[in-house]
């Protein structure tokens, strides 16, 4: 399980870099003005590339050691943990589009998916 955790979360990460690069507006569909200076469009490409890293990380992890995995999977619960508990907010509050509440429940599953990990992981 958490082989699978670490394959669908680069898949699922790698999406989301690749769009923030190459379709910026189309993803941050009514978030993102149709007319969008350039310094934001180059901001947004700019942060698909930790997402493409952290991708890559996650799939090169899945056949990794044990000491080495606990690190990746603790670290992808608190990059999933702040993404998700910001959409909690946004959602509450009423500041996020309306795709946040599809994105609050990916990111809330794969913050439980990762910490069930660490204790399966553990227990080995």
């Amino acid at each position: 399980m958490t082989k699978l955790t670490l394959i669908l979360s680069a898949l699922y990460l790698a999406l989301v870099g690749l769009a923030l690069m190459f379709v910026p507006l189309q993803f941050g569909r009514d978030a993102v003005p149709a007319d969008a200076a350039p310094e934001l469009l180059a901001l947004l490409r700019l942060l698909g590339g930790p997402f493409l890293g952290i991708a890559v990380l996650n799939w090169l992890s899945r056949n990794a050691e044990p000491a080495t995995l606990r690190v990746v999977l603790i670290a992808n619960i608190v990059g999933f943990g702040a993404v998700a508990a910001n959409d909690i907010w946004g959602v509450a509050s009423g500041e996020a589009r309306e795709i946040a509440k599809v994105f609050l429940v990916v990111h809330l599953l794969f913050t439980l998916a990762f910490v069930a990990a660490v204790f399966r992981e553990g227990r080995r």
